[in-house]
């Protein structure tokens, strides 16, 4: 408890002290296994005490389970069992997928998550960017499974989510999905959002993996995303919206998601990573938020 208690005063002090890490490491104690999901085999990893409370965090697109590699820990040290693993698609489950000649939709990533939620006790469930979306529809579909949910710079607005998006949101009604993942790619090959060098190597790395239809599948699925907001918020879920001063959407928009979806609103001084950036402050929030589902 004094781990816990230091948490949350220390937060912003121990993020402001984390240098270059290898990302590619797992957290010390993790656990690498491959879950069996409708879309085919997951790459997951667990990490603290099966027996307690289960976190389960869902990276985005082009992302992996070791974005919440700073995450872990924390949230295995407050008393928590942390489960993360890789979309159908992307980096180690880049065998996980549609049929020959179908498509990456929203009823493969809901059954995916659904799945990984079944098999174990209901979880805190965070959703980041694109997997927020995905975590939304699930938490409407099956609240039972979820005790609460966290939405980390998830896309704020239904329909074309990328039309509020700081300086370049216009584009996004003159281009196709291909060509706004391509410029996504090329966003993230570029550094476009600064991170050090070993991240970026590592962020790079992981293209050698994720399957480009799958990418182009999801920008398309962003492009028309669902309103779940007030489906959601009809379930009673407790809810936090993370985001940060300097992430793709501007702060008023996941204000009216907060306001929408009945939860609060946490936001950083960093980018749209503060999974990677700003894991302490981001643990501290979610840790208030897991006492207020479990007291309620």
């Amino acid at each position: 408890m004094a781990a816990r208690g230091q948490l949350f005063d220390d937060a912003v002090e121990r993020d402001a002290e984390i240098g270059e890490i290898d990302w590619a490491a797992p957290a010390p104690g993790a656990v690498a296994s491959v879950f069996s999901a409708p879309s085919g085999p997951l790459a997951l990893v667990s990490l603290g005490d099966p027996t307690h409370p289960r976190v389960v965090l869902v990276p985005g697109a082009t992302g992996s389970k070791e974005d919440f590699v700073l995450m872990l820990p924390l949230l295995a040290k407050a008393g928590y069992f942390v489960q993360a693993f890789d979309l159908a698609g992307n980096y180690e489950s880049a065998q996980a997928g549609p049929p020959p000649g179908g498509h990456y939709d929203y009823a493969l990533f809901v059954d995916d998550l659904v799945a990984v939620l079944e098999a174990g006790e209901p979880a805190h469930l965070l959703g980041y960017s694109f997997a927020g979306i995905v975590a939304q529809l699930v938490t409407a579909r099956r609240p039972e499974l979820v005790r609460s949910l966290t939405l980390l710079t998830t896309p704020p607005d239904p329909g074309n989510s990328y039309r509020h998006v700081k300086r370049i949101g216009w584009l996004s009604g003159l281009i196709g999905a291909r060509a706004g993942a391509a410029l996504m790619l090329w966003g993230i090959r570029n550094n476009l959002n600064k991170v050090g060098p070993a991240r970026l190597a590592f962020v790079r790395s992981r293209f050698a993996f994720t399957r480009r239809s799958c990418v182009d599948d999801i920008v398309g699925l962003m492009m028309r995303a669902p309103d779940a907001a007030p489906a959601v918020r009809a379930t009673g879920t407790p809810t936090l919206v993370a985001t940060s001063e300097h992430d793709l959407w501007p702060v008023a928009r996941y204000a009216l998601l907060a306001e929408r979806i009945g939860g609060r609103i946490a936001v950083y001084r960093t980018g749209h990573s503060p999974c990677e950036t700003t894991p302490h402050q981001l643990v501290r929030d979610m840790l208030r938020l897991f006492d207020e589902a479990e007291s309620s």
